[in-house]
């Protein structure tokens, strides 16, 4: 064993012979960090929506003033009748909808997972959304609600406001609380069997439709 050691041992320092003194060359840092390569607000939102759309989420902008008619347009573009609402999402964002006959169902108490399965979709809010990868990250925050709201619905309807997109994973990290229960979702929940034959719904809402606030 000891001789073995010392053959390996003598490999390396063969290796290591025609490396100079001295300190070994920096390390160049210039990968993707926080801050890198900064993006206007327009081209910013443009990434966010491509990304999302190549995940087969659905993407419909509107100004300020009129997100809930673009809920109530996603609410009836489904036939979603019956709606999972956390607490703190806008109820001014549901007038329309309730209007036209959708019910607001609210998760205090917690809905059971029977309950939550009866429901047609889940709207809220969220943190932040990462333009790079397409990821919407949701942290149990005012009108985002516990984990299992916003996966048990077929349907999830999440506002996205465009003060809340950042371009990368390093800028969205000093933006979220590691103690809070987080979700990152990129489009619809998406499997694939042995065939990579796609099956959406396993882990969570088969269908995502985002209301990008510009």
């Amino acid at each position: 064993m000891a001789d073995g050691r010392e053959d390996v041992l003598a490999r390396i320092r063969t290796a290591l012979g025609d490396r100079t003194a001295g300190d070994p060359p920096p390390v160049a840092r210039d990968y993707d960090g926080a801050g890198a390569h900064p993006m206007d607000a327009g081209p910013l939102l443009d990434l966010l929506e491509e990304r999302l759309v190549d995940y087969r989420a659905a993407v419909h902008r509107t100004v300020a003033g009129d997100v809930a008619g673009a809920v109530a347009a996603a609410l009836s573009r489904h036939g979603a009748r019956r709606v999972a609402v956390p607490d703190g999402f806008p109820p001014a964002w549901l007038e329309p909808a309730v209007a036209a006959g959708a019910e607001a169902v609210g998760d205090t108490p917690p809905l059971s997972p029977a309950e939550l399965d009866a429901l047609d979709v889940v709207v809220t809010t969220c943190r932040v959304a990462i333009a790079t990868t397409g990821t919407i990250v949701l942290d149990g925050g005012p009108g985002q609600g516990r984990r299992a709201l916003s996966l048990v619905p077929d349907l999830h309807v999440v506002v996205v406001a465009a003060a809340d997109v950042v371009r990368n994973v390093p800028d969205a990290l000093p933006l979220l609380d590691p103690a809070r229960p987080m979700t990152w979702i990129s489009g619809p929940s998406a499997t694939s069997d042995i065939e990579l034959s796609r099956v959406e719904g396993v882990h969570g809402p088969r269908r995502l439709e985002v209301v990008l606030e510009v």
